[in-house]
């Protein structure tokens, strides 16, 4: 469902976009601040544990609003640097990209919360902020891709008209090809920071203690799978779309086209 189509039909789009923003955030806020409510009235082993689960669901929320905002912040910085004119800033930005993308999230959460402080005993970082690190490192890989190829898909021609204006090259980056970049780019990286949420989920394994750690916790006290996962599914689901709704509000507002 689209909220967006929701709001009254002589709204422009920015107004739409705007309030349909305002309301999930509003929205996701409550559900942060009050889902432990109805929770509480369901019956075992759920509403016993119904202040867990929503500390579980507060825990997800802020690990994957750290590590999508420190995501795209690698993603942009790895995207420029596979187009950098240097050879091993190119070549650095390739195998980030390449080591990233082709092992298995597991594997990098468990090296930043275990290898990492072995190599580095400076970097030994916490349960939640090595499961953020690990986070935004894996999803600014695909990042990077995306970013990049929004960079290149913006004509070559407006480069050189901001150049022949007297532009610097950070200039024109900055002010041309970067908003006209992001906005195309701006689909996958949604995508990304919806299945960030999901994939907030392997931080379990060093203990983070978010939403499925939670359950795992309390089906496993229980002995009652089938509720308890239908629960945890059931707050990842509201999460999703949720977080869907805004990414699909902010999409709709850049989108200078108007295709829809």
């Amino acid at each position: 469902m689209n909220v967006l189509s929701l709001w009254p039909r002589g709204w422009t789009r920015q107004q739409r976009s705007t309030a349909t923003i305002a309301a999930a955030s509003a929205l996701l806020v409550l559900v942060m601040l009050f889902i432990a409510r109805p929770l509480a009235l369901l019956p075992e082993p759920i509403g016993p544990a119904a202040q867990e689960f929503a500390e579980g669901t507060r825990v997800t929320v802020w690990l994957t609003l750290v590590a999508g905002v420190l995501g795209i912040a690698i993603g942009l910085v790895a995207a420029v640097a596979k187009l950098a004119a240097f050879p091993p800033v190119r070549w650095a930005a390739d195998l980030y990209v390449w080591a990233v993308r082709g092992t298995p999230l597991l594997v990098q959460v468990l090296f930043v919360f275990l290898a990492l402080p072995m190599l580095a005993p400076g970097l030994r970082l916490s349960d939640f902020n090595s499961a953020a690190m690990a986070l935004a490192v894996n999803v600014g890989a695909y990042n990077a891709e995306a970013i990049r190829a929004g960079i290149l898909a913006v004509p070559r021609g407006q480069t050189e008209a901001a150049r022949s204006l007297g532009l610097s090259p950070l200039q024109t980056f900055t002010d041309v090809v970067f908003p006209q970049s992001f906005k195309i780019a701006l689909p996958p990286l949604v995508n990304n920071v919806v299945a960030l949420l999901k994939d907030s989920s392997l931080a379990y394994v060093i203990g983070v203690v978010e939403l499925s750690n939670i359950g795992n916790r309390v089906q496993a006290a229980t002995f009652q799978p089938v509720p308890v996962f239908i629960a945890t599914a059931s707050i990842y689901l509201v999460l999703t779309t949720i977080l869907t709704q805004i990414s699909g509000a902010i999409e709709h507002r850049l989108d200078v086209e108007q295709r829809r």
